[in-house]
């Protein structure tokens, strides 16, 4: 391949989740990031509108986690966390514990660390099932997902996930079903917030269950908010009536907060911002804010306590990674951590909410435009597809926003937002405007 001069070599690297080919005839490459921006390779600022992969939480080039990490490599740059342990991980789980998902009555206060929010998933769908064990229902072995979920891709993740691309050329795990995704067109177009119509698409467990049996089901597990599918938002009452129907089936539910997790909806957690307790959450991204890679799934009391038991030489939960609990990435989610409490970050989405949702839905009326949906500082912006070119539309948008100085996301037609949460009021005028002349531009 045939490159500028002092340009990289493209060939040897297999991208991920990427046209390598298309990619490679014209790369955009970034080079540098510092707080809502990226800089590319020939020196143009570029607006980071996605938080990089929803992760970079409290903006980029934080040199508070970087002389964290630092610390941390010249102090302990490795430890095994398998019978043996190291003081920055307890450290670590312990202030997690102090702001678990659902506050200090919820006691989802027991944390399992992993590399990623893949990992974080097949961890929680494990422990679902080893605890089902635990407390003598070892028939419930079956995990219930959603339409149009994203979970990641493991193959525990992709068989509950929902997305038909991560599914078409690997096997899925035996006996996995799937909910009715909540997406209404139709009857919900439009909205800021929660959506009015759609909680009666949780009864769709009820199906399940009816269909395969309670005593065959170990858990559920959804996106409080589905991000990576187009930011589908949960009808009102919808989440609660999953968590009525799992109570009543002694099914245990998951919700997957890899992405609403840390700040992103103006809470916590979407647990905190809906209210509804799970007995899981899958969490990663924000934990470090990008920094890292790392996940933590909590836990309640209850499903951790479960498999406390037997002979106390046992290894209770046969399960781990070589890096969960990494000490530098220990050290960086520390760091982020301080970052989101000394600068509010968890309620700065709250704050920017309305701003937030007014800018984005004036574009309501450009071309190509079918539906705008926002909650917390996520956007969804969904175009219709050209006939027989499903994606092709919003490709060509995302390209003309990157040239122009914007990163936007897209997944199919759809165009997904989710900035830093340190993003100003008049940076997101500028992404309305940036992406509003883009759409007049295209075909």
């Amino acid at each position: 391949m045939h490159t500028k001069p002092n340009a990289p070599v493209l060939d040897s690297y297999w991208m991920p989740f990427t046209a390598n080919r298309q990619f490679k005839a014209a790369p955009r490459l970034l080079e540098s990031a510092e707080g809502m921006h990226y800089t590319a390779t020939d020196g143009r600022k570029i607006l980071d509108g996605t938080a990089g992969l929803w992760c970079v939480n409290a903006g980029h080039g934080r040199r508070q986690i970087a002389a964290a990490v630092e610390r941390q490599l010249t102090t302990l740059d490795y430890a095994p966390s398998f019978q043996m342990g190291h003081p920055i991980a307890f450290d670590f789980a312990e202030r997690l514990a102090e702001i678990a998902p659902g506050g200090p009555d919820n006691r989802l206060d027991r944390v399992f660390f992993t590399g990623s929010g893949s990992e974080s998933v097949d961890t929680a769908l494990k422990i679902a099932i080893a605890h089902q064990r635990a407390i003598g229902q070892g028939t419930r072995t079956r995990l219930i997902g959603r339409e149009r979920g994203y979970h990641g891709v493991g193959f525990g993740g992709i068989s509950v996930g929902g997305l038909v691309n991560n599914r078409r050329v690997f096997p899925q795990l035996a006996g996995s079903d799937h909910l009715r995704h909540t997406h209404d067109l139709a009857r919900n177009a439009y909205v800021k917030g929660q959506p009015e119509h759609g909680a009666e698409l949780a009864d769709d467990l009820e199906r399940l269950v009816a269909l395969h049996g309670a005593e065959t089901i170990a858990a559920c597990i959804v996106e409080p908010v589905a991000g990576s599918t187009g930011v589908l938002v949960p009808p009102k009452g919808y989440l609660d009536r999953l968590r009525a129907i799992c109570d009543r089936h002694g099914i245990l539910l998951i919700f997957d907060e890899v992405i609403t997790g840390f700040g992103r909806l103006g809470a916590g957690f979407a647990t905190d911002y809906f209210g509804v307790r799970p007995d899981i959450v899958t969490t990663a991204k924000g934990l470090t804010n990008g920094a890292i890679p790392m996940g933590a799934v909590f836990t309640s009391r209850a499903v951790h306590d479960a498999l406390m038991h037997g002979p106390e030489s046992q290894i209770e939960l046969f399960h781990g990674y070589t890096y969960s609990g990494h000490p530098a990435a220990c050290a960086a989610g520390l760091a982020t951590l301080e970052i989101y409490r000394d600068e509010g970050l968890f309620t700065r989405a709250a704050e920017l909410e309305t701003a937030w949702h007014d800018t984005l839905h004036s574009l309501k009326g450009l071309p190509h435009i079918v539906d705008i949906r926002t909650i917390g500082l996520i956007a969804g912006i969904e175009l219709a597809s050209r006939d027989g070119a499903v994606g092709a539309r919003a490709y060509d948008v995302f390209v003309d926003c990157f040239q122009k100085g914007l990163l936007i996301r897209v997944t199919g037609d759809i165009i997904a937002f989710s900035p830093p949460l340190i993003i100003e009021k008049e940076q997101i005028g500028e992404i309305v405007s940036v992406l509003g002349d883009a759409l007049k531009r295209a075909l």
